[in-house]
């Protein structure tokens, strides 16, 4: 080592020793096989309906298109027969996402109104969700159950609304909690009974 890098220490050696920068990497084509095993991985990962496979390998493609300086066009029809593989063979079925969607978001106290504009977010056909809720009604009055007024009585449990919230905060809330149910898609009629009513001993609940 020179006098010169003796004397300015550390910081002039490690200039001297700090290697070349490599080049990237160019990213791999697109291949069926590739897209095949995305949608294998998301499947093993996820439930979901139709629409969203095809949005996440339209999104995989997409970025290793703009990586490869590529037309996401060209791979339309690919990402078209994967999806349909995936529904004939049963990975994917709208009907049975659906249906268990619906429940998960029932059991969190969403309203049909609110569980139809989620699932619609999804990809899921209007007229497959008014189906589903058509059943969920039949199921409802051969059981003796309503499945939108237990939604709403989770929903008010969740967020501590009316007979959830302590009994010397009730009348001064009624009017937020009320507004609250409204918003999250509850008719009037429903919410005043939920708000104005008292915690039955299957809720559960303990202040």
């Amino acid at each position: 080592m020179s006098a010169r890098n003796v004397a300015a220490g550390p910081r002039a050696f490690s200039r001297e020793a700090k290697p070349a920068p490599r080049e990237a990497k160019p990213a791999p084509p697109i291949t069926a096989a590739y897209l095949e095993r995305v949608a294998l991985h998301y499947l093993e990962r996820y439930s979901a309906s139709v629409a969203m496979l095809r949005q996440t390998l339209e999104r995989r493609v997409a970025k290793r298109c703009r990586l490869r300086d590529e037309d996401p066009a060209a791979f339309a029809e690919t990402i078209a027969a994967i999806v349909e593989r995936a529904r004939s063979s049963g990975l994917v079925d709208d009907a049975r996402f659906t249906a268990a969607r619906a429940a998960t978001l029932r059991r969190r106290g969403a309203s049909a109104r609110g569980l139809s504009a989620k699932l619609a977010a999804k990809g899921v056909d209007r007229t497959l969700i008014a189906e589903t809720l058509e059943t969920e009604r039949d199921r409802g009055e051969e059981e003796g159950t309503n499945a939108e007024e237990d939604a709403a009585r989770a929903y008010a449990k969740r967020r501590r609304l009316g007979p959830f919230r302590r009994p010397d905060l009730r009348a001064a809330h009624r009017d937020k909690d009320l507004a609250s149910m409204a918003r999250a898609g509850f008719s009037y009629g429903l919410a005043k009974t939920i708000v104005d009513g008292e915690v039955n001993a299957e809720d559960g609940f303990d202040r």
